[in-house]
């Protein structure tokens, strides 16, 4: 089985070698659009598991009869940052793409580039709504109290989303 892997490869390699441009730019560019994707795609889940105990909480508030509790929107909308962090790794990608010659050339690593931040902001923000979620409802619990320790909590996952941008940034291969 593995010996018929690497005989697959080797036959497939000058195939891939020999590929078009196109093949090379579409690769490159796939990094950035999956960069993009996967951070969005995780902001949206982190909003939405955490809309949905805000939603939660605003039920059980009013149906005690007290004021519902605008902390939960910060908690909410924390996980959309990463969707901003994937966006600047994207655009700084691009200015690979106008140089032919590096794009073919680095096809690989921007495709890694891409498929890494988006791994690394997707789950970063995935994380930071499950956090919001557990916090809104300890916040709920707990009448509002708690909530400069929840927003250092998620603030540590959100370290994580950074991290993945700046440490991103560093492997694009300058275009000057």
């Amino acid at each position: 089985m593995t010996v018929d892997l690497v005989s697959s490869f080797s036959a497939a390699l000058p195939i891939l070698l020999a590929a078009d441009e196109s093949v090379w730019r579409f690769l490159a560019q796939m990094g950035g659009v999956l960069a993009l994707g996967m951070g969005a795609l995780g902001s949206s889940v982190g909003i939405g598991v955490a809309g949905q105990a805000a939603a939660g909480a605003w039920a059980k508030e009013a149906r005690a009869g007290r004021n519902l509790s605008f902390s939960y929107i910060i908690l909410v909308g924390m996980p959309i940052s990463q969707t901003l962090y994937a966006m600047i790794v994207m655009n700084n990608m691009r200015g690979v793409y106008g140089n032919v010659g590096m794009t073919m050339s680095d096809a690989g690593l921007l495709l890694g580039i891409g498929v890494a931040t988006g791994i690394g902001e997707m789950v970063s923000a995935w994380m930071q709504g499950v956090i919001g979620a557990a916090g809104i409802r300890a916040l709920s619990d707990s009448e509002g109290k708690g909530l400069a320790l929840i927003i250092i909590a998620m603030g540590i996952v959100e370290t994580v989303g950074i991290f993945t941008m700046v440490f991103s940034l560093g492997m694009v291969p300058s275009a000057g």
